[in-house]
């Protein structure tokens, strides 16, 4: 969704204006805390919050969140509010002009939250973000104007994804959790050709064709994207140069499928990985759930898989890798009933909680909350990787976000998405696309 200053104006003053109140009442809660350390609502007598989510039959994250928390706090109810996942913000602003909006509002895309909380859709929850544990990651992606109107639930973060049977086939060594960007793509490389010598169609890897898998990793590692005054928000994208190059030549190389034709035949990473069709593939961690479940329903492969940290540009960044990754997350309704307002932030304060976090791991979601429990939760369940590094890899790095907090990130990534498909399109060289996207971001040239 690309805002322009006008129509984010417009947004801004619909929100302003246009909301109205929601809820009917309810009893406020008196807060307690439980042996986890979270506090919970303990109301007199029941208080019913609504909460907005998507794809509800295939998505369990909810109601896993909605029937947890009723453990800890019987007398709160929340009913699940369905959205369609592919127009999710412009039903939400639909609800929200019209007062309709849910008493809790799931942040699918954390990029909104700086339009929704400039527009008075989202109350300020710094209160509840102060109080959270220090294991929990993404609070700063949900801060605006020094304040801070959302609470993570989930964090994922991209992996290496490896296929330990395709590597024993080409004979080549798995990652050891050191990789550099060379030594990724020299390995793609050796394995294609080993491969190829061993009988095997699979390429040594798979890089999808969405800008953020190769612009996520350039913004986290070289754009210092969080910095206001960083290359990233102030249209500096030299830095992008050599990722560029990179993925190109594998491309050239043949060890990596051209950017055309994973359009052209519809290609998706979880066939391409799932069906053997690469031996390396980066991705988030949310694609951890996926590959369990298809490998148990026969949409995938049975072979033995393994993750690895994100490849980095040098040594130095080894021993804690930098990736990227965006939250996903919850606020509360601007216009919530204010006898409903402790239970939504008692509620809040649960979801990022390791209560929480471990429910959540249990369906193979990667929780906001990392602990040694949360990871032995998510490695209990039938279908991981056993080895050492993956766990380490799931559990050991910084984590950018892959949208920061800003008034122009949305254009921005637009701008850089429309450079992307222009430079691995071959319709562009990546040099003159970068200078010119950079000079459209410090025109603010939308």
């Amino acid at each position: 969704m690309k805002l322009g200053k006008p129509l984010a104006a417009l947004m801004a003053g619909a929100l302003a204006f246009g909301l109205a109140g929601c809820g009917s009442g309810g009893t406020t809660s008196t807060p307690t805390t439980t042996a986890a350390g979270t506090q919970t609502a303990t109301a007199s007598a029941p208080v019913t919050l609504t909460m907005s989510g998507w794809s509800l039959k295939t998505t369990p994250e909810f109601q896993t969140l909605v029937d947890a928390y009723k453990k800890v706090a019987p007398n709160v109810t929340i009913t699940l509010k369905e959205y369609d996942p592919n127009t999710y913000e412009q039903l939400m602003l639909t609800d929200m002009t019209g007062g309709q909006a849910p008493d809790i509002i799931t942040i699918k895309q954390a990029k909104y939250t700086w339009q929704w909380a400039t527009g008075n859709a989202l109350m300020d929850v710094s209160d509840v973000v102060a109080g959270l544990s220090k294991d929990v990651t993404g609070a700063a992606s949900y801060a605006v104007n020094g304040k801070n109107y959302g609470v993570p639930y989930r964090q994922d973060s991209w992996l290496l994804f490896y296929n330990k049977d395709l590597f024993d086939a080409a004979g080549v060594a798995v990652p050891d959790g050191k990789w550099t960007w060379d030594t990724y793509a020299s390995t793609a490389k050796d394995l294609t050709t080993k491969l190829a010598a061993a009988g095997k169609t699979a390429l040594g890897t798979y890089e999808h064709s969405w800008q953020s898998t190769l612009q996520g990793f350039a913004n986290a590692q070289k754009g210092d994207n969080t910095n206001p005054a960083g290359p990233y928000m102030t249209g500096n994208y030299t830095y992008m140069q050599p990722y560029y190059d990179r993925a190109l030549d594998l491309q050239n190389s043949g060890a990596q499928v051209a950017y055309g034709d994973i359009s052209t035949n519809k290609l998706t990473y979880q066939a391409q990985f799932g069906k053997q069709s690469t031996a390396m593939m980066l991705m988030g961690s949310w694609y951890i759930a996926t590959l369990v479940s298809q490998q148990t329903s026969g949409d995938a492969d049975k072979f033995t898989w393994g993750m690895a940290p994100a490849p980095q540009v040098d040594s130095s960044t080894v021993s804690t890798p930098v990736t990227f990754g965006d939250p996903t997350g919850m606020g509360i309704n601007a216009k919530i009933d204010p006898s409903k307002l402790q239970a939504a932030k008692d509620f809040l304060a649960f979801v990022a909680s390791e209560d929480a976090a471990k429910a959540l791991a249990g369906i193979g979601i990667t929780p906001s909350t990392s602990s040694d429990a949360v990871t032995a939760a998510v490695f209990a369940t039938a279908g991981m990787p056993s080895d050492a590094l993956s766990k380490t890899a799931y559990q050991v790095h910084k984590t950018m976000p892959e949208n920061p907090s800003g008034a122009d990130v949305m254009n921005i990534s637009t701008v850089l998405g429309a450079a992307h498909t222009a430079i691995m399109s071959g319709s562009a060289d990546a040099t003159s696309e970068l200078a010119t996207a950079s000079q459209k971001v410090k025109d603010k040239d939308w």
